[in-house]
């Protein structure tokens, strides 16, 4: 069944950045199960190249080529849907050719050409809303996307910056953010913790404690899907260590976030 954003809840999570290995299988094979068990639309989230390092001698994944080959080989071998981020507009057929969704990083989320040429792939677009932007403002990225013809838009929550290298989280901008918008809204909780700027080299630092006590606050306040980076061993991983969430604690968190979600709307506990 083709990948949607207008399936709620939803759960989009992966490794911030794709990896080398049985890694990425490993992984993607967990999401499956823990879709399976949960009863959640689940959407494996990798990076091909994480564009925006804050150093040039970071890490930034495979590449195009191969980090594609790397996500077909995911869909092939688990049968979710995959979804990475563009950072040009050239990128965006060639990815489409394997993903099922693409995503808009929040650094770019108003680059016009960019949007429109992810629009075009007719594929369903993920935008984060941009560290400095107010909910109202994503009204534009939407519309840009959507005057493809391109109408499978969300938009995701990631946090506003609260000063240098800190991030909070306005509970108001889900409703905000819908009612903009016209999307559904997803929350990012794991880049919601960053504290960019703040770790060795000029990285991101991150508070991880604190991923569970966002996501419960979201899923009562509205959000309608979730997205959440994962890694086995996150103190090793390539990329935002100190943000993802550790791997083998992800079923229980998402397990009691759907409960809340459901709670929220006047579902029972166990619906």
């Amino acid at each position: 069944m083709p990948w949607t954003f207008r399936t709620r809840p939803c759960l989009v999570a992966g490794p911030c950045v794709l990896e080398e290995g049985e890694l990425v299988i490993q992984i993607a094979d967990r999401l499956a199960r823990i879709g399976e068990r949960l009863r959640v639309p689940v959407c494996f989230k990798a990076s091909f190249d994480k564009a925006n390092r804050a150093r040039l001698a970071a890490p930034r994944g495979p590449g195009l080529e191969e980090g594609l080959a790397m996500l077909e080989k995911v869909r092939q071998s688990t049968g979710l849907p995959v979804l990475t981020d563009i950072h040009e507009s050239g990128q965006a057929a060639p990815v489409a050719e394997v993903a099922d969704a693409l995503q808009i990083p929040a650094m770019l989320c108003r680059q016009t050409d960019l949007l429109l040429a992810a629009g075009r792939t007719g594929l369903p677009v993920n935008i984060k809303k941009g560290q400095w932007a107010a909910p109202e403002e994503m009204a534009g990225a939407v519309e840009k996307v959507r005057a493809t013809g391109g109408s499978d838009v969300a938009v995701t929550e990631r946090g506003t910056a609260f000063g240098y290298g800190d991030l909070v989280v306005d509970m108001r901008s889900f409703a905000r953010l819908r009612q903009a918008t016209g999307a559904p809204v997803l929350f990012d909780a794991t880049h919601a913790v960053q504290r960019p700027g703040r770790g060795q080299h000029g990285a991101s630092a991150g508070d991880r404690e604190h991923v569970p006590a966002l996501l419960a606050a979201a899923a009562a306040a509205g959000a309608d899907g979730f997205f959440l980076e994962t890694h086995p061993d996150p103190g090793r991983a390539a990329s935002d260590g100190a943000t993802q969430w550790p791997l083998d604690q992800l079923e229980g968190l998402v397990e009691r976030t759907l409960t809340l979600w459901r709670v929220a709307r006047g579902g029972a506990v166990h619906d």
